[in-house]
C-alpha cells in the first residue's frame, strides 16, 4: 500500500492546509526553512501524510506531536484525521504563536498547541494518555523513544520521521528499548521528498507500564541518551 497522498485529502482539509502554507510564506519569524507554498506542500504536507501509512497512527484518536515546530507533521495529521485530537507540543514560544494563528486561520478545531517540553507534559496530565506520538527531525531514536514512552498508553505507537538509516543509531535504540518499555517494530521507506531524499519512518510500540524513572529532567534524554 502506498502512503496517502494529498490527492486523497478531502476538500476542506486541502483548503485548510493551503491556508496554513500561505501563512507560513508570509511569516517573518523563523519557524521553517521551507516557506514557498509549492515546495512546502511537498516538503511539509506530503511528508507528513506519509505517516498515515502506519495503520495504528491512522487509527489513533489521541496523538501527541513532540517538537512540533511549525506544526509538521501534527498540524497536517489533524487536518487529515478530523475525528482525532492532536496535541502540538513545542517549547519555543514563537513557533507556538505561529501554530495557534495557523489553527485559527485554517479552522482546524481538533488540535491544541501545548507550549511545554514533552517531559513536562509526561510528568502531568499527559502521562500514558496518548494512542500515538509523532516526531519529525527532533533527535536520535533512543531519545525519541524515551520522550515518547511516558506519554504513550500500553500498546501505543511512536512514529519517528528520519532520513538515511544509521546502523549505529538503530543499535543504540535496541540497547535502550528494554529500559524504556519500548519495542522497535519496523522501518518503512517512504521517500523521497524534497529535503528528505532518504525518508524513513521508524515505528516503535509501547510495551508495558512506563518505567518509574521516566520522564527524566527536561533535556537529559538528549544530553545522555539511553543505550549510548
Amino acid at each position: 500500500m502506498g502512503a496517502p497522498s494529498s490527492a486523497e485529502l478531502d476538500p476542506a482539509a486541502r483548503a485548510a492546509l493551503r491556508t496554513v502554507l500561505g501563512l507560513l510564506a508570509r511569516e517573518r519569524a523563523s519557524v521553517s526553512s521551507v516557506t514557498d507554498p509549492p515546495d512546502a506542500w511537498k516538503v511539509h504536507v506530503e511528508d507528513s501524510l506519509s505517516g498515515l501509512e502506519v495503520e495504528p497512527l491512522a487509527q489513533a484518536r489521541k496523538i501527541a506531536d513532540i517538537g512540533s515546530g511549525a506544526g509538521f507533521p501534527g498540524l497536517v495529521l489533524a487536518a487529515a484525521l478530523p475525528a482525532s485530537q492532536v496535541d502540538l507540543v513545542e517549547s519555543v514560544g514563537r513557533k507556538c504563536d505561529f501554530m495557534r494563528r495557523a489553527l485559527e486561520r485554517a479552522g482546524i478545531a481538533n488540535a491544541e498547541v501545548v507550549n511545554a517540553r514533552s517531559e513536562e507534559l509526561a510528568a502531568g496530565p499527559g502521562r500514558e494518555s496518548f494512542d500515538a506520538v509523532t516526531a519529525r527531525a527532533v533527535g536520535r531514536l533512543s531519545t525519541l523513544a524515551e520522550l515518547a514512552s511516558p506519554l504513550l498508553r500500553d500498546g501505543g505507537v511512536l512514529v519517528a520521521w528520519k532520513g538515511r538509516r544509521d546502523d549505529e543509531e538503530e543499535a543504540e535504540l535496541v540497547r535502550a528499548a528494554p529500559t524504556l518499555a519500548m519495542e522497535p517494530q519496523r522501518v518503512l521507506a517512504v521517500g523521497p521528498y524534497a529535503g528528505s531524499r532518504n525518508r524513513h519512518l521508524h515505528v516503535m510500540r509501547k510495551a508495558g507500564a512506563t518505567p518509574a524513572d521516566l520522564p527524566r529532567r527536561p533535556g537529559m534524554a538528549k544530553k545522555r541518551p539511553r543505550g549510548s
